[in-house]
């Protein structure tokens, strides 16, 4: 509860809360990269895992290199490179379009 260990009643929560998810929703409008369907196809099949934590975020370029998944029009080292190139921001954004 870092978000909220000030507040002491439920408007201020509430009020922190929806301050902090509309910043988060405007990060996502202006962040993420250009991705190929294969790339997303890719990405989709790392992150089935379900839950992706920030550091698992973090090794989304490394992933790329690490995983088994193949797929006509993939290049494992120009997505990898992509990603390794990207902030932090980005790969969330990445992250939240594929529904993880």
């Amino acid at each position: 509860m870092y978000l909220t260990a000030e507040q002491k009643n439920t408007l201020e929560v509430s009020g922190r809360l929806n301050r902090t998810a509309e910043r988060y929703l405007e990060i996502l409008r202006y962040h993420g990269l250009e991705l190929t369907a294969p790339e997303r196809e890719c990405l989709a099949h790392i992150c089935q895992i379900g839950f992706m934590s920030p550091l698992e975020i973090r090794e989304l370029p490394d992933e790329v290199g690490w995983t088994k998944f193949e797929c006509e029009g993939l290049d494992k080292g120009a997505l990898a490179a992509k990603l390794g190139s990207a902030s932090f921001a980005d790969l969330v954004a990445i992250v939240e379009s594929l529904g993880f």
